[in-house]
């Protein structure tokens, strides 16, 4: 059994009951329920319908979301978030460097590197390179002018945790802003790249070894084997392509607002919603949201 969840984007909340009706009728869908109305709404079906590829396309191209999961095993224990352009709205490296002057050209490097084009421990080693000499008292500037929360991302952590799940951040970024970030947004715990200070300047250097891809995996099996968890019991989102071996590994991987190369490659993608899209994969309705 499967579960099909069609979404709007909260701020628009066009899904209309003719849109849900429709579709339930293509898939021979069982009773449909609105998880909130004009934003979520969701039926069961038996099998994986074969067109569904070519109807959530459509549904894109009119600018809402379709996603299937299964029923078993819905509620996810454990939440798994990228950082940078999933969690925040910004890339914090290419936020320094509009700081330092280069900040065109670290983010066609960051572009590049987050669809995959670029190997993302060489790229992230080139970029840092380019910090040298930036007073560290900038981190704090960017942080407190430049780094902005995704809607929905406190809503999504107090939620789960409310139901006994854990958090994690874990970013290719740097601890100078994934310690902030996730207390800010109510994460249990975070992991992210070290950027090297010297007498109060930014080195150039990063920590090895470099949280890249392969790192996010191992995050996703430690934290599980330590909680007594499965990957199953995952739910993971991120946008870039250091994201996509977490959100294979997960039980459900979720692809936000993501680059090309990987809303192709992800188990579920959601290009118009917002992170309580999560939520609603999950099968909560916003009477059980907690708002913070």
């Amino acid at each position: 059994m499967y579960t099909v969840v069609m979404l709007a984007a909260p701020h628009r909340a066009d899904l209309t009951d003719a849109a849900v009706t429709t579709l339930k009728s293509r898939w021979d869908g069982g009773h449909a329920l609105w998880l909130s109305y004009g934003v979520a709404a969701e039926f069961p079906v038996a099998d994986m319908p074969s067109d569904f590829d070519a109807i959530s396309a459509d549904w894109r191209a009119a600018g809402r979301d379709l996603a299937i999961v299964p029923v078993a095993g819905r509620r996810k224990a454990l939440l798994l978030a990228d950082m940078d352009s999933t969690m925040i709205e910004q890339e914090c490296l290419d936020e320094l460097a509009a700081v330092a002057g280069f900040g065109d050209r670290v983010a066609a490097i960051t572009a590049r590197a987050m669809n995959g084009e670029l190997d993302f421990e060489t790229s992230l080693v080139e970029r840092v390179a380019l910090l040298e000499g930036l007073p560290e008292t900038v981190i704090g500037d960017v942080l407190t002018s430049r780094i902005t929360l995704a809607p929905g991302g406190r809503t999504l952590v107090a939620t789960m945790r409310a139901q006994g799940a854990w958090s994690v951040l874990v970013s290719g970024g740097f601890t100078d802003f994934t310690g902030p970030v996730a207390q800010r947004i109510g994460f249990d715990e975070q992991r992210a790249n070290v950027l090297i200070g010297q007498d109060g300047r930014l080195t150039g250097r990063v920590g090895l070894p470099i949280l890249g891809r392969e790192a996010k995996v191992q995050a996703l099996d430690e934290v599980t084997a330590a909680r007594g968890l499965t990957a199953a019991d995952v739910i993971a989102v991120g946008d870039g392509a250091n994201d996509l071996g977490m959100l294979h590994r997960a039980g459900l991987g979720v692809a936000l607002h993501a680059k090309p190369v990987v809303a192709a490659q992800a188990p579920v993608r959601i290009d118009h919603g917002d992170l309580t899209a999560l939520l609603y994969l999950q099968g909560y309705g916003d009477d059980e949201f907690v708002r913070v």
